[in-house]
Order: structure tokens, then sequence, then C-alpha cells
């Protein structure tokens, strides 16, 4: 990767308000408050290793946009590509306490600035500084807009031989309906470079449940490599002429899940963009994925490079 190039992330950074006990949102007398999004946990992930990134959103002009700017800021994430409007706010969500399973959430982002973004707000952006883009499925998630953005992305990106990676990151409660997430999806699939299901998404997008059979499919598609996360046990990959499954690390003690998939991604893109092999990839991905668990919040585990080195020198299954 050019030094002097930087990896975009495009999304919707929100606040959020974490439950500090356990019970339903309306009993919950107490909340934390923080910033999250997928794209956001990744340009995170993607700093603390050293990497450049760039955040292309909309804002409002309330507090949780300028909490959002600030956190960039402070994590050395370019906010250049930031845009704003005064007249929508920026969305926010709740996150529930749990010691089982996965937190419930609640959004408050319908209507929102970043759900206006559109193919018109990156007419004058200049491609050239970008190595790489990362986008989830929740940014075509949010409005016929944003799906209309993504997949003049995808085509720019293909144009300009970018790199395009791409989790598809599930929020069916945001879609139309099931059909149409699973029909967007699948034909953005098809023109990524890295794209990165899980065994859950696999299933729901295409009907399959073997990791192996999943990442051949969307081989077959035209995806240029897919990495199938597979949970504790690690992550499959079909890339090139290599394929095979990447043990995963030991976890002492799950405290959140919520982040683990965003922390594999921006291994895994961190160590492409260093010319890291596949397997090295994917077992970096595995790692920051460990981490990512063993630590409240969605993002305050990821680790610098030093913590990942550390860490990365312990046992894998």
């Amino acid at each position: 990767m050019d030094d002097e190039k930087s990896i975009l992330l495009v999304g919707e950074p929100m606040g959020l308000f974490i439950a500090k006990s356990e019970g339903s949102f309306e009993d919950v007398d107490e909340y934390s408050v923080a910033t999250c999004g997928a794209e956001f946990n990744v340009a995170i992930g993607l700093t603390r290793l050293g990497h450049r990134a760039s955040y292309l959103t909309k804002l409002g002009p309330d507090p949780f946009g300028k909490r959002i700017v600030k956190q960039m800021k402070r994590e050395g994430i370019a906010t250049d590509d930031i845009l704003y409007d005064d007249a929508l706010r920026t969305g926010f969500m709740l996150k529930g306490s749990t010691s089982v399973g996965d937190p419930a959430i609640y959004y408050f982002r319908a209507g929102s600035a970043a759900s206006t973004l559109s193919p018109a707000d990156v007419a004058d952006l200049d491609f050239s500084k970008f190595a790489a883009i990362h986008m989830t499925g929740i940014t075509p998630a949010l409005s016929d807009n944003t799906r209309e953005l993504c997949r003049f992305l995808a085509a720019k990106a293909h144009e300009l031989g970018i790199f395009l990676s791409f989790d598809p990151n599930l929020r069916p409660q945001l879609w139309p309906s099931q059909e149409a997430m699973a029909s967007y999806l699948n034909e953005f699939a098809a023109q990524c470079d890295l794209f990165l299901p899980g065994i859950a998404e696999g299933k729901i997008l295409a009907e399959l449940e073997d990791p192996v059979e999943i990442a051949a499919h969307y081989r077959g598609l035209g995806a240029g490599a897919v990495v199938v996360k597979v949970g504790g046990d690690g992550a499959y990959y079909d890339a090139d002429s290599e394929k095979g499954m990447v043990p995963g690390f030991r976890v002492s003690h799950v405290v959140d899940t919520v982040g683990a998939g965003d922390g594999f991604a921006a291994g895994v893109l961190s160590a492409r963009m260093e010319g890291l092999s596949w397997y090295d990839s994917v077992r970096r991905g595995n790692a920051i994925g460990a981490i990512q668990i063993m630590s409240v919040g969605d993002n305050d585990g990821l680790p610098t490079r030093e913590e990942l080195d550390a860490f990365m020198l312990t046992d894998e299954h």
C-alpha cells in the first residue's frame, strides 16, 4: 500500500447509549455515552495499527455529530470527507446489557443525515488518495439513496483499480424485505475484491452453511477473495489460488460480542494492505476479533500494533 494513500470507510457513525444494567430499555435508569458504527470501528482498528483512514459520512449539527468528529480526530481518522446537513440530525441508538448472547439494540436513525448520502455527494471526491474502500451492508440498508451511492462507489473502485472490501453485516430490520436485502448484497458481493461473510450470513444470503461452500459460491459469482468467519473456530478463506481454514485464538472470557466482526475486518484488510499472505491476514483478523470480544464497548478493545503483536504470540486453538 502506498503510504501516502488511505483507506476510505463509508457509513453512518452514531451516538450510542449503553445500558449500565440488564433489563428492558424502558426500565434501565442509567446509560453511558459512546460512539458506534461498524465502519467507525474498522476505521479505529486501522488507525491504531498505523494505517491512514478517512471517513465518508454525513452528520447533523448536534452534540452527537460533534462528539463523533472529536473522537475521529482523537483516533487519527481523517475528517476531510465528512459532509454536513444543518436540517437533519445524526443517528443514535441504545444498546442493552446482557451476560448471555448478543445485547438488544434500538435504533433512532430513520431520516438521519447519513441516510441521505447519494452519488451527488461524492461527485467532487478525489479518489486518487485512496488505496482501498471498505463498506458494510449497513450503509445500503439505510435508504434508496445510499444503495445508489454504494453502487456508484463499487463501480468507481473497479474503474480506478481501488481495492474494494465488503462485510455484509446484516441488519434485516433496516431493509424493505429480506428478499431485497439478499438480492442487493449478493449482487454487491460479486463486485468485491474482498467479501467477509459469516456462517449465519451465508445461510441467509446464499442458503448455505458450510464455509467452503459459501466461499466457493461467492468466488463463482465473481468475488476476488472470500473469507468466511466461523466464530471461535476461526475463519475459512478462498482467495487467488489459496484456500484453507485458519484456526482462532483462545478467548479467556467473553465480555461483549459487538464489534468482533469489525475488528476482524480491520485485521484482514490492514494485513492485505501491508502485503501479508492470505493465511497471515486471516490470522490477524482472528486475533483482533478475539481481543474485541474480551473488551467492553464496540471499539474500546481494538489493539495498537504492539498490543496485537503481544497477543498473537499466544497459542492458537
